[in-house]
């Protein structure tokens, strides 16, 4: 295997850097997108029984944010449960907003990291069809340099 990277020159290098790059952040995003973690099971219900035993506390408010980002929106209705109906749907959007730019983080670079690559590897094979031709000289082909390029 070392002996492929070496015969590939420094074009591989940015290559097996970018996708060290992705499969960490994909990796990251498998795990901060479980369904356990975004979205606790039962977290509503026992909001809804908290609220109805002792009614609403900050202490309620603040458990419901800490429980994830349905957390987050929960309790940002919670918190302005008194207010009118606008209000609440206002203060629903903008936590769902915010819940869903942190869901979505990395994406976008996973995405040109994705539409990178393949031009990446594409450099790689001009800069070895370069040293191909490269070979050719008055005095006939040399065999190493035309096997380094077509490797």
């Amino acid at each position: 295997m070392w002996s492929i990277i070496q015969a590939a020159g420094w074009p591989i290098w940015p290559l097996i850097a970018m996708s060290i790059v992705v499969v960490a952040l994909i990796v990251e995003r498998c795990l901060a997108l479980r369904e356990k973690v975004v979205c606790p099971p039962g977290l509503t219900e026992r909001v809804i029984a908290e609220f109805k035993r002792q009614g609403l506390t900050p202490q309620l408010v603040e458990l419901t944010a800490a429980q994830g980002p349905l957390g987050q929106v929960l309790a940002a209705g919670l918190s302005n449960m008194r207010n009118s109906r606008a209000v609440v749907k206002e203060s629903l959007e903008e936590a769902g907003s915010h819940v869903g730019h942190q869901l979505e983080r990395f994406l976008n670079m996973i995405g040109t990291i994705a539409a990178a690559a393949p031009l990446v590897g594409l450099l790689g094979t001009v800069i070895g069809m370069i040293e191909i031709f490269g070979s050719n000289q008055a005095s006939g082909v040399n065999p190493t340099q035309l096997a380094q390029g077509i490797s």
